[in-house]
């Protein structure tokens, strides 16, 4: 046999021998980093993935919560696991965000994960402590302006959504506030909740029980559209900053060079669980829209959002950590 034709011979045998690995997975638990806190969005959002997953593979998918540092210290443990699918990372879009933010990180975003598929899209909303005396956008714009830097803004982190919703937010309405980065959402709401910070762009998901028990004021959603959810709220755009547009969403990612076929395999049944009638009523009910990109596509996604997120970085003026 010619070196060639044993080549294509390994070649092939390799490729058959991931095939039948991808067909009998998952053959035990399967881990999966949550990057912020339980009660986050992300930590909402990956959990009620993670059951319906649990359910298809007759293997519990384990939430592993490890916050901290916007997403990086969770995003860490990922790409430096085993690229067999035993290890998974459920991130918001800090994980684009993250590259801009910090000088140096101990990964590289695009070459250190495979992207395997999108989860949910979903909206901030701008929320403050019942006894607050401003009940408008135009109230707040109007407020900060006369105390420059005087009004503070909770985040989940630096590099996280939030804090993003918060930066295209003073770069747009013109206003110097102060941020106050949490580890995580659950953080950020008690002292909002206590008036120890006065705002927050809290993940909908997150936010909307406190809204609707009225223990928080919700003052406007973050995206372009009103939320069917919050109806009666109004976007940031519609309340005096004109254009302002800032949503969240959510994904699922591995460690870089995991078999073509077992990506295909956690991504079609992670397609599947997103069209499943409860989650997706679950999803309704958490104000999320399911995202449905294959692998390709989602990657060509993570990388335009990148780029766009380090021109609103910059512009910004947010200095790298």
């Amino acid at each position: 046999m010619s070196k060639i034709n044993v080549l294509i011979a390994i070649i092939l045998s390799s490729a058959a021998l991931q095939a039948s690995a991808a067909d009998t997975y998952p053959t035990k638990p399967v881990r999966a980093i949550i990057t912020f806190p339980p009660g986050s969005a992300t930590d909402i959002i990956g959990r009620v993935v993670g059951q319906k997953l649990t359910e298809y593979w007759g293997q519990t998918v384990v939430a592993d919560n490890r916050g901290g540092a916007g997403g990086v210290i969770g995003s860490q443990v990922v790409a430096q696991s085993a690229p067999d699918g035993y290890t998974l990372l459920i991130n918001s879009n800090a994980h684009v965000v993250n590259p801009s933010i910090y000088a140096k990180l101990p990964y590289d975003t695009m070459k250190d994960f495979t992207n395997i598929a999108p989860l949910v899209s979903a909206p901030n909303v701008l929320i403050t402590a019942p006894s607050n005396k401003v009940k408008t956008v135009g109230e707040l714009v109007a407020d900060a302006k006369a105390r420059p830097g005087k009004i503070n803004f909770a985040s989940a982190g630096v590099g996280s959504g939030t804090h993003l919703s918060l930066e295209k937010f003073k770069m747009m309405a013109g206003v110097n506030v102060t941020h106050i980065p949490f580890k995580g959402t659950g953080e950020a709401i008690i002292d909002v909740l206590a008036g120890r910070v006065e705002y927050y762009f809290v993940p909908i998901s997150a936010g909307i029980g406190y809204i609707k028990d009225g223990k928080v004021r919700a003052l406007a959603v973050s995206t372009i559209k009103r939320s069917p959810q919050l109806s009666n709220v109004p976007t940031v755009a519609e309340g005096g900053v004109k254009g302002y547009d800032s949503g969240l969403w959510f994904a699922l990612w591995g460690p870089a060079k995991m078999p073509a076929a077992l990506v295909e395999k956690i991504w079609k049944d992670t397609d599947r669980a997103l069209s499943s009638p409860d989650v997706m009523e679950r999803m309704n009910n958490l104000a999320a829209l399911p995202l449905h990109m294959k692998p390709a596509e989602f990657s060509q996604f993570v990388a335009s959002e990148i780029a766009d997120t380090a021109k609103v970085v910059k512009a910004a003026g947010i200095k790298p950590q």
